[in-house]
């Protein structure tokens, strides 16, 4: 395969791109990620779904599954999730002034201060119906003449309690202005800030990569294996979660109601290399624009991680390996928490500013991941034949450090290529 037939190699297309964009921006706070799964995947996956193909529906929350092969559950099964639910604001109260206290979740104080967002309101006279309002920005301290010298010079930071939303109300009775709005303890508040193309080549940024990125990744592997004729003796289902955010917990219901031999969680990971203040506490030296990136440790099957590593390098696909001890921190421990006996792992993207408004990531990154998922999956179905063959394979060959080989000095020349 030529460099030019790589799309990874390759600018993302802009109508590719648009579709990251449209996945991305949906808006889908924790607990109401319908916008996501049902606004823009739904739709996406109606569109190129296939004869026999199916998509679950949950009763408990908004989570949805695309299945090749619904109720063969005799086959090899795949779940690929991705997770929908964006970390949000919410409201905890409204000031005499008409400030409205917010809580800030799983975000940095400091790094909102200052940000547009999108409020979304439940009509308390219509529950479950919603109203969105925009133009608010979150705050903390006001001007800096109002801030004490420890805060001007950096010694002190911005505690949670402090922040809350500024909808430049004035005038008479500030605080039953907001509530003639209906705004209410609990309102979900997000940040507002699609994400453009970045000014290095392949680069994007924005808000909520995390993990709108799974989800985008997951729905174009759905698609390529749909392409592709789809599977003959492996199961496949496209899976996008909800609840993450807060434990996991929408993946480990669909692990628990179907039951899949192995879990591929795609999710954001981290440029290690770039990210500031940590040098010397040696992570894993992860860098955006050199690859996707494969879990290893925790719970991650070396068998998974054996047939994804060898396609990868099959196919010249570059990937980084992410060591993550005791936990993938990803919807990979679905099947764990389920307590449902699959084989895992995790594959991510490093990017920059996660959990902020400015999250960066690579283009090239986003599509090694897809293409190495899809021809992972291929490279599966290839190897049953339809008898339980690939069940039987993940059975019977975990590693043996028993058996592992001696292994003496190698002597001191490098690889050829490689400068001295």
């Amino acid at each position: 395969m030529s460099d030019a037939k790589k799309p990874w190699n390759e600018s993302m297309p802009e109508d590719q791109f648009a579709l990251m964009r449209d996945i991305l921006a949906a808006p889908s706070p924790v607990g109401l990620e319908g916008a996501m799964t049902y606004g823009v995947l739904k739709p996406y996956f109606e569109s190129f779904s296939q004869d026999g193909w199916k998509l679950h529906q949950f009763k408990g929350h908004a989570g949805v599954v695309l299945d090749t092969h619904p109720g063969q559950d005799e086959m090899f099964s795949v779940m690929i999730i991705g997770h929908a639910d964006k970390i949000r604001m919410q409201v905890r109260s409204i000031g005499d002034d008409g400030k409205i206290w917010i809580d800030s979740d799983s975000f940095l104080p400091m790094t909102l201060i200052g940000h547009e967002v999108k409020v979304f309101s439940e009509d308390p006279e219509n529950p479950g119906n919603y109203r969105t309002i925009e133009g608010g920005t979150v705050e903390a301290l006001g001007a800096i003449h109002f801030a004490d010298s420890a805060l001007r010079t950096g010694d002190k930071g911005i505690k949670k309690e402090q922040l809350y939303l500024e909808l430049q109300i004035h005038g008479e009775n500030k605080k039953q202005q907001i509530e003639n709005l209906g705004i209410r303890a609990g309102d979900s508040i997000i940040l507002n800030r699609p994400i453009k193309r970045g000014f290095s080549p392949d680069t994007f940024y924005g808000a909520y990569l995390d993990n709108g990125l799974g989800c985008f990744v997951a729905a174009e592997v759905a698609r390529l294996i749909a392409e592709n004729g789809g599977t003959d003796n492996v199961r496949v289902m496209f899976a996008i979660a909800s609840y993450e955010e807060i434990g996991r917990f929408g993946s480990r219901v669909f692990a628990g109601e179907l039951n899949p031999d192995a879990i591929i969680a795609v999710d954001v990971n981290h440029d290690y290399v770039a990210a500031p203040g940590i040098g010397d506490r040696r992570f894993t030296p992860l860098e955006m624009g050199k690859g996707f990136t494969m879990s290893v440790g925790s719970i991650a099957s070396e068998q998974l991680n054996r047939i994804i590593e060898t396609t990868a390098k099959e196919k010249d696909i570059p990937f980084q390996r992410d060591v993550c001890g005791r936990d993938t921190g990803t919807d990979g421990m679905a099947g764990v928490l389920a307590a449902v006996d699959t084989a895992a792992t995790s594959i991510g993207f490093p990017i920059r500013n996660m959990h902020t408004i400015s999250e960066t990531g690579n283009t090239s990154d986003v599509l090694a991941a897809v293409h190495a998922i899809a021809e992972s999956v291929q490279a599966m179905d290839a190897m049953d034949d339809g008898s339980g063959k690939l069940r039987r394979q993940f059975q019977n060959n975990h590693p043996r450090l028993d058996q592992a080989e001696p292994l003496g000095h190698q002597g001191s020349d490098k690889p050829e290529g490689e400068d001295d």
